[in-house]
């Protein structure tokens, strides 16, 4: 990478939404650019989050002089508990709302580590090397969000971060159209825009509507009204208490995400929680059906969340009553509408009335649609253009859109995770790659679990396991116990006995032809594994993971 260039490198959060995170180079100098994780879609068994492959900031790690965090949510700041403990102490630059969540997960992940967090509030600046990071309120579904303005030696890159326009924002705090107006003015090398929803027509509705709506449902249901939404949507929570206190409905609060959110964002001011509208879920439990709400986690169907607990009768201390009414204040992020699904129909099944978007307007995005991009390059205006934070279709039509409203179609680029793009103050190109990926997190693992390893789990879960003990003399070739067979979510044993006796038998004469001369343990579990699928697949076309367990014991006189 030359020495007078910019460097853009992409870790994380191209062609995908999750895993945000970039790294702009100058010299000797690195800024980070958000640090986030995903969560694991179905064929990922065991996996508790993904995050970015980091490799390329740990082998530089002497060189990142900062990180600048554009708003709270996990996909954008999740994955700095994996990162920063293995970095010299760098400043880490966010709102004091998207810092104080992050100091929350931090307790939980990493106790002991002493981080350097510096708040900032919109129109403030940083200097970070030779960066000059000016941060500028933008409208997203979390309060205090920022977009960059990054000076750098060869111009100015505008970051947008996630955004929307949305002119009756819950909190009253309307996107600086003045500040990108002004970076417009003034000239931008590099534009980085959020892509989500650029294949969606029209406008993104206001936030606005949904506190409308959960105000109408929560006058006119019936009995309790369950809310779920994502537990750093403070707008959406907000929302929810105000039309509780004003239906006169008493608010339980259910989930340990849920619960920290509260606290942090009442904490800092950014939550107005009416007096006497939050009491303890138990009080809030013994209160009459018409005057109770209760605020759950798991707007995503995680297994182990309060609402998907609940819905399979799964919770310790709440169960669904027959009039509750509950609200899906969400949309499913990619890759978890199966989980969704299984939730709603089990809500149903428990006999509540689910109230869910498409078909109610208790959600929406916080991400512009198509004339909201157009509005944001056209406040732009740059000399390039890199259209980041979506899958690779939303990528490419938001480049698209560029090109329409002016930007040279080679000063678009529609790139990938890996991807380096490098700038002068008059050129731009693709320079290189760099280490990316996903990185699987398993309790207190990380990384140790590959896709081989996944591949082998969604095994065992599709096919099951068949194990088969044998106890032998290798040196004198003889089998001295077994072969002992047993199998788990292979098949029930009590219904199965003649097919595992006819596998037993097998083994058995096939173990006895190599009796006599030299066995070792290669040809041993081959022969095994061979035998017991031969037998497995004729009687009943499955494949299971074949365990051969061969026990090596000298015997009497041997």
């Amino acid at each position: 990478m030359s020495q007078n260039r910019l460097s853009i490198a992409f870790l994380g959060g191209l062609g995908e939404v999750g895993k945000n995170i970039m790294a702009l180079s100058y010299g000797s100098d690195i800024l980070v650019v958000d640090c986030g994780l995903t969560f694991p879609d179905d064929d990922m068994p065991g996996v508790d989050v993904v995050i970015p492959d980091l490799s390329y900031l740990l082998q530089h790690g002497d060189r990142v002089r900062g990180i600048a965090l554009t708003h709270g949510h996990e996909d954008h700041v999740g994955a700095l508990g994996y990162l920063l403990p293995h970095l010299p102490k760098v400043p880490v630059y966010g709102s004091r709302l998207t810092l104080g969540l992050v100091a929350g997960r931090f307790r939980e992940l990493c106790p002991d580590l002493d981080v350097d967090f510096r708040p900032v509030s919109a129109a403030d600046e940083a200097t970070v090397g030779p960066f000059k990071i000016g941060f500028f309120r933008v409208n997203h579904s979390v309060p205090d969000a920022f977009g960059l303005g990054i000076e750098t030696p060869v111009g100015t890159v505008l970051h947008t971060g996630d955004f929307k326009f949305d002119q009756t924002p819950v909190d009253g705090e309307v996107t600086d159209y003045h500040r990108l107006a002004e970076y417009g003015r003034q000239g931008v090398l590099v534009m980085l825009s959020d892509s989500t929803h650029a294949d969606r027509p029209g406008y993104t509705p206001s936030e606005k509507v949904v506190g409308q709506e959960i105000d109408r449902i929560l006058s006119q249901a019936p009995g309790r009204v369950i809310v779920t939404t994502f537990a750093s949507n403070v707008h959406r929570i907000q929302e929810v208490m105000t039309g509780a206190d004003r239906r006169g409905r008493k608010v339980g609060v259910i989930g340990r995400s849920m619960l920290n959110t509260i606290d942090v964002a009442s904490r800092l001011g950014y939550l107005n929680i009416p007096p006497g509208t939050v009491v303890g879920l138990e009080e809030a439990l013994r209160t009459r059906d018409r005057q109770c709400v209760l605020l759950a986690s798991g707007s995503q169907g995680e297994p182990m969340s309060a609402l998907t607990r609940i819905a399979r009768h799964e919770h310790p201390r709440v169960e669904i009553k027959p009039h509750d009414t509950v609200i899906l204040a969400a949309t499913p992020v990619p890759g978890n509408e199966r989980t969704v699904a299984r939730t709603v129909d089990d809500l149903y099944r428990e006999g509540a009335t689910v109230v869910r978007p498409p078909y109610h307007q208790v959600h929406v995005s916080g991400h512009g649609s198509e004339e909201e991009l157009k509005m944001m390059i056209n406040l732009i205006k740059p000399q390039y253009f890199v259209p980041i934070h979506g899958e690779y279709r939303n990528l490419v039509r938001h480049g698209q859109l560029a090109t329409q409203l002016g930007v040279a179609e080679d000063h678009v680029f529609v790139v990938e995770n890996g991807t380096v793009l490098e700038f002068s103050a008059y050129h731009g190109r693709i320079s290189g790659k760099v280490a990316s990926g996903a990185v699987y997190v398993d309790g207190r693992g990380v990384g140790d679990v590959g896709s081989a390893v996944i591949r082998e789990r969604t095994r065992l879960s599709e096919d099951g396991v068949l194990v088969v003990a044998v106890t032998v003399d290798l040196g004198q070739g003889r089998i001295l116990a077994g072969p002992d067979v047993v199998t788990r979510g292979f098949v029930y044993v009590r219904e199965s006995e003649a097919l595992l006796t006819e596998i037993k038998e097998t083994l058995t004469r096939a173990l006895q032809e190599l009796e006599g001369s030299p066995m070792d343990w290669p040809l041993l579990k081959g022969v095994i594994r061979d035998r017991a699928l031969q037998v497995v697949e004729l009687r009943t076309g499955r494949q299971p993971t074949v365990l051969p367990v061969i026990m090596e014991c000298k015997s009497a006189g041997g």
